[in-house]
This record gives structure tokens, C-alpha cells and sequence, in this order.
């Protein structure tokens, strides 16, 4: 499954480079729900509330009216998450909130498994270098994603990997890297960062992973059509 990544910065929809440098801005919002309506599932991101320099909740909920969305950014608290749950998202990516003083929190894994359903939760597995990088990519763990699977597996619905050093630059994921993720989950497994090409999403469908794009989308290399159906 191809998943579509919508990324709001500033009230846009902005596509970045390794989540730093802008790259693309839009503000037709109604001509990317219009392309994006026949996906089963879009991803939505809020870099302001990732990085902590606000959010885009208005703007998430006039998506989310709309389209079938995995909402992440900025969801570090049990009632953040019921809050973005409750505008509609089938579920919500947890990433910084997952890790505490350098290690994995576990505590807070289980309590909010609990209170929400595992369900409803996707936990985000950014990586830079090998290791986790959480706040928005903007700090970095001495922790592995191998790490991150293994031992938050019994919590969530699924996992999202995004390999930041390829993100927004289009020179494909290393499947390699996918390949010992996948084979260390029966969770969903979700794959981000640098896919440019149909056949990349062809590979990764074999290996029962699913695709989200963003770049390539907003520059038409994709066939939407195609992809969608």
C-alpha cells in the first residue's frame, strides 16, 4: 500500500530535506485532498508540533474531515493523543515521547497501549545514522530501531521507519535495512524516506511493507492513478 504524506509547517503543506531544509510549499489544500481521496490511508504530519514551535491543528482537522488519516507530530501525552483521536485520525505516531533520558519508555509505552488501544497507536521509528532521533529529528539516542521493535512490539499497531538520511532527497531506501526490520515484527511496518519509484514500492509490497511518499508525489515522478487503485 502506498500511503500519501501530507507535512504542515506554517499553515502549508511543505515537503523538507532530511526534515531541515523547505523544499516544496503549497496552500491548495483542496486540490491534494481532491488526489489524495481514493487512498485508503494518509499520513499527516505537524512539524510545528514536532519541533515545538506550535501546531497546525486547525489545519489538521480540515484534513481530517476529509480524508483517512495516521496523524503524528508533537503527540507526547496520553491526552494529546485522545485529543488528535477525537478530530477524527484512525491513529496517532508516537516517536519522541518513547524515549526518556536516553532509553526506551517502556512505562510510558504500556500506559498509553492501555489507555488508548494498541490499536490505535503507530510508533515512529526515525532514524539518522543507524541511531533513533527524536524532537523533531533535531536530537539523537544511542538507540537502534532493531531496539525501538523489539521491545515496544506488544504496544502498538504498527511501526513507521523513516530513514532520515534519505528523506526528501529521492535516492531510494536501503532495502536491506527494511528487510531485518520486517523480519523483526508481524506488526505492520510502515516505510519512509528518499522512495522515488514505483518499483521501490514494488519491492517493499513484497515484503508485506507499506510505502509513504511525500516528494516524489508533489513532483509528479508517481503515477497517483495508479498507485491509488
Amino acid at each position: 500500500m502506498l500511503i500519501p504524506s501530507i507535512d504542515l509547517m506554517g499553515g502549508k503543506i511543505v515537503q523538507l530535506e532530511q526534515g531541515r531544509k523547505k523544499k516544496l510549499e503549497f496552500d491548495n489544500f483542496e486540490e491534494w485532498i481532491e488526489r489524495f481521496a481514493n487512498f485508503p490511508l494518509v499520513q499527516l504530519i505537524d512539524l510545528d508540533a514536532a519541533i515545538g514551535t506550535g501546531d497546525n491543528r486547525a489545519l489538521l482537522k480540515t484534513f481530517l474531515d476529509r480524508l483517512p488519516c495516521q496523524v503524528g507530530g508533537g503527540i507526547r501525552t496520553i491526552e494529546t493523543a485522545r485529543t488528535i483521536l477525537d478530530l477524527g485520525a484512525r491513529r496517532v505516531i508516537l516517536g519522541s515521547s518513547l524515549i526518556k533520558e536516553g532509553t526506551i519508555n517502556h512505562a510510558f509505552a504500556k500506559e498509553i497501549s492501555s489507555s488508548v488501544g494498541s490499536e490505535k497507536l503507530v510508533f515512529g521509528i526515525d532514524a539518522k545514522g543507524g541511531k533513533i532521533a527524536i524532537r523533531g529529528w533535531r536530537e539523537l539516542a544511542a538507540i537502534t530501531p532493531l531496539q525501538m521493535i523489539r521491545e515496544l512490539d506488544a504496544y502498538c499497531h504498527g511501526f513507521l521507519y523513516t530513514h532520515i538520511d534519505h528523506e526528501g532527497l529521492m535516492k531510494g531506501i536501503p532495502m536491506d535495512i527494511v528487510r531485518d526490520l520486517r523480519a523483526t515484527t508481524s506488526k505492520q511496518l510502515v516505510a519512509a524516506g528518499g522512495i522515488s519509484s514505483n518499483e521501490e514500492i514494488e519491492q517493499l509490497h513484497a515484503m508485506k511493507v507499506d510505502a509513504v511518499v511525500g516528494m516524489a508525489l508533489y513532483l509528479g515522478k508517481l503515477n497517483l492513478t495508479a498507485l491509488s487503485s
